[in-house]
């Protein structure tokens, strides 16, 4: 089609050159898309390198311990994926004896794929016409069709990768699915696109409708709900603080903490001392409380908002699972713990 040739020949002129786009290899690529999940390209970079650096091959991740796989994704968000990806690398090791899965079918028995980056590995490295559908390629679609189906409805999912399946390049399908991520990434961006230089704006009917700003729809998700986390940071005369490891499932699962009280609403010293004195790690001791932080610390995930505050325990000594607080930086924690034990310059 006339689409995907305008398209190709667009990215063929406005690639950025980035790393994973020098390769074919099907590890590197699934490294790179898993990583770029929900991600933009400037911060993922970064950790596409560390993580080719120390993980060179399927063979090293697979053998790593989670925590520095955690520890590596630090800041990244959305930990789930640095779990599914380490459980999938010793799945293709130890299942597939380290040949990776060739086909869009068999790329979703691995964890934490699904239709978007099963369909990248398998067209970009095995040139299996399966065309990819993310933010980026639905925002170019609905507008440069008109199509306003909410693009999160089941009927919306359906209806856009028919559409793409139906415009993507049978000789070329690798070029036309980078082609299309790229060209959503940075000419059809979410706000205010430079539609004047735009190879398709004489065809696109949110331009020509003066639409633009209205697509891709978009069904209101439910309004993330307030939490209230007081995080008591233990400092023992010794040197020693405690970190504790969140073992239930959920977004910082496995990764470490300091001790947590959550409240229903935010409170003062005097509401949260009988709480902290009631703690098992000093239950019995005398301490000294002090608030850290006085503006509230608000952390936006996509469904709660945590309303955080950091509390400063100062104790003679700590009963149990202390650590030096030399060896803070050598634990995973989720960024809103990271950014404060920056600020506290253990």
């Amino acid at each position: 089609m006339i689409f995907s040739k305008i398209l190709i020949r667009w990215y063929s002129n406005n690639k950025r050159e980035l790393p994973w786009r020098l390769t074919k290899a099907p590890y590197y690529i699934w490294l790179s898309e898993i990583i770029l999940q929900q991600t933009q390209v400037n911060q993922g970079l970064p950790y596409y390198i560390s993580f080719t650096e120390k993980f060179p091959s399927v063979f090293d991740l697979a053998k790593a311990d989670e925590s520095d796989v955690l520890k590596l994704w630090q800041g990244l968000g959305y930990y789930s994926r640095a779990r599914n990806l380490h459980a999938a690398a010793k799945y293709i090791v130890k299942e597939l004896r380290g040949e990776f899965p060739n086909s869009y079918k068999d790329l979703l028995k691995l964890k934490g794929v699904g239709d978007y980056t099963a369909s990248a590995i398998a067209s970009i490295c095995f040139n299996e016409v399966t065309a990819v559908v993310d933010g980026n390629v639905y925002r170019v679609l609905s507008r440069y069709f008109g199509v306003d189906t909410p693009i999160n409805s089941s009927k919306g999912v359906k209806e856009f990768k028919a559409l793409a399946q139906e415009l993507i390049d049978k000789k070329k399908p690798a070029d036309f699915n980078q082609a299309i991520m790229e060209f959503g990434a940075t000419q059809c961006k979410p706000k205010n696109p430079d539609c004047n230089v735009c190879p398709f704006n004489k065809g696109c009917i949110a331009f020509n409708k003066n639409i633009i700003n209205k697509l891709p729809v978009k069904i209101k998700s439910a309004k993330a709900k307030n939490k209230y986390f007081n995080f008591l940071v233990f400092i023992s005369e010794d040197g020693k603080t405690v970190l504790e490891k969140r073992e239930n499932k959920g977004i910082w699962q496995n990764l470490y903490q300091f001790p947590l009280i959550e409240t229903n609403a935010n409170v003062d010293i005097n509401t949260l001392k009988p709480l902290i004195k009631e703690h098992d790690l000093i239950k019995g001791m005398p301490f000294e409380l002090s608030l850290y932080n006085k503006d509230i610390i608000v952390h936006k995930l996509s469904h709660q908002h945590l309303h955080t505050r950091f509390w400063v325990v100062n104790v003679n000594r700590l009963k149990d699972k202390s650590i030096s607080t030399n060896d803070i930086h050598n634990y995973a924690v989720p960024i809103l713990i990271g950014n404060f034990i920056e600020a506290f310059n253990f």
